[in-house]
């Protein structure tokens, strides 16, 4: 019973850990998506993530940095002795997880199975479009607050850390649009603008309703999108109500009782 607790405790570490691999074109976690099919952690501390995508032809690009971002963030812990993460009912799928557990650099996989793609350009396209995603979330919550444009525009990093939102969107996404200003090195300390573009240039108090406007085109963009993969995930996968005795033998057969993890609602 006590080992049972721990191994428990181990792969709630790891589900935690999942919450941070999103898909790089929707900048959402991969277990909102129901992408994570099973998490297993063995005796030895070695884990193992199954995960698959709404279409059989998902792009190979998402489906690499979804991989090996289930790899690092699962070996991120530091009591992991080994990740094995298995991408299942995918037209690359044996490509990925080659590349995935090969233990080579994921610029060379990505490369590789990629048709030359640079890893660098299209990480910086799916960062950019989260960055506005997240962005356009912050404008609007201190917008909601009644503060003017030119308040918005020329606030600093500083004044933006001391504003506290409760609860909501504008909440889960001030760190995660923090993290991606701070990474981008648009602003590094208390006294640096808070809502540059993602090309660094600032905007005008005239130009904060146009700029809003197209950001405005990219979230609906990516929530269509976000909708897409729900809903063919859906149609793929498809889930049955097992009545209150349980599945029946029948359920088993016809396979109706799919096996799956924590957090994997659609897929």
């Amino acid at each position: 019973m006590f080992l049972d607790i721990i191994m428990a405790d181990l792969e709630t570490e790891v589900w935690e850990r999942l919450e941070l691999v999103t898909d790089p074109e929707l900048d959402e976690p991969i277990t909102d998506m129901g992408f994570v099919e099973t998490v297993k952690v063995s005796s030895s501390n070695k884990v193992e993530v199954e995960f698959r995508l709404p279409t059989y032809w998902c792009s190979p690009n998402f489906a690499f940095l979804m991989a090996f971002g289930i790899r690092r963030e699962v070996a991120s812990l530091p009591w992991v002795r080994g990740v094995t993460v298995s991408l299942r009912d995918h037209c690359f799928g044996d490509e990925v997880n080659e590349g995935v557990n090969s233990g080579r650099a994921f610029s060379e996989v990505f490369a590789l199975y990629c048709d030359g793609a640079d890893l660098g350009e299209v990480t910086a396209k799916f960062d950019a479009k989260a960055f506005d995603r997240r962005q356009e979330v912050m404008l609007l919550a201190l917008q909601e607050r009644g503060l003017p444009a030119e308040d918005i525009v020329t606030m600093t990093l500083g004044t933006f850390d001391r504003i506290a939102f409760a609860g909501g969107e504008e909440e889960r996404q001030k760190p995660r649009y923090r993290a991606l200003l701070m990474s981008r090195g648009l602003a590094q300390g208390p006294d640096d603008p808070a809502f540059p573009t993602w090309e660094g240039q600032s905007i005008g108090p005239m130009d904060l309703k146009a700029h809003l406007a197209r950001l405005r085109g990219i979230r609906i963009n990516m929530e269509f999108n976000g909708a897409l993969c729900k809903g063919l995930a859906s149609s793929r996968y498809k889930e049955v109500e097992i009545g209150p005795e349980g599945p029946t033998l029948v359920d088993f057969i016809a396979g109706r009782v799919p096996t799956k993890g924590r957090g994997a609602s659609a897929g």
